[in-house]
């Protein structure tokens, strides 16, 4: 087992290495990003919604079977311009506030088939090139992250998702 104090400083290659290998739990990885979420997200504002309870369930079903795929109980944050069944998907505009998704982007559907676990949506600019949403840098929160991916890089520079 590693000895990391906290799994959610892991990069994305050393945690799926270490889920592959059984080194780390799913689990104990999502909740470590979870409570990294619970300190930074008041501030950074990287996510849209959550899919909490259903990771978590996830986790734990992912830890008890076989490896599913190269990314195998790796927490991800969808940016909110990919369809997604179980979250809404607003391309980052009010006119879309209640868009429920009927599937899965294909981009969505081949990660969860590699055995990723959606964590939630994470903040666009509106349709990915307007008007530009509430994240803020993680390193210096007077300064916005950039452009349509905000919110996944956010997530990302803030250990909030490997």
């Amino acid at each position: 087992m590693t000895s990391l104090k906290n799994l959610a400083n892991l990069s994305a290659t050393q945690a799926a290495k270490a889920l592959a290998q059984r080194e780390i739990k799913a689990e104990d990885l999502l909740n470590d990003c979870l409570n990294q979420i619970g300190i930074r997200e008041p501030e950074v504002h990287a996510w849209v919604s959550f899919a909490k309870i259903h990771a978590q369930t996830q986790a734990r079903e992912l830890d008890r079977g076989p490896i599913q795929g190269i990314l195998h109980g790796l927490p991800i944050g969808v940016k909110d311009l990919f369809d997604t069944h179980d979250l809404p998907t607003n391309y980052g505009s009010p006119i879309y506030g209640n868009n429920h998704p009927i599937c899965d982007a294909i981009s969505v559907s081949l990660m969860r088939e590699a055995g990723a676990i959606v964590l939630g949506k994470t903040v666009t600019t509106e349709f990915a090139s307007f008007k530009p949403g509430p994240t803020r840098n993680p390193r210096n929160l007077d300064h916005t992250p950039g452009g349509s991916s905000s919110g996944s890089a956010a997530a990302v520079a803030d250990y909030m998702v490997p």
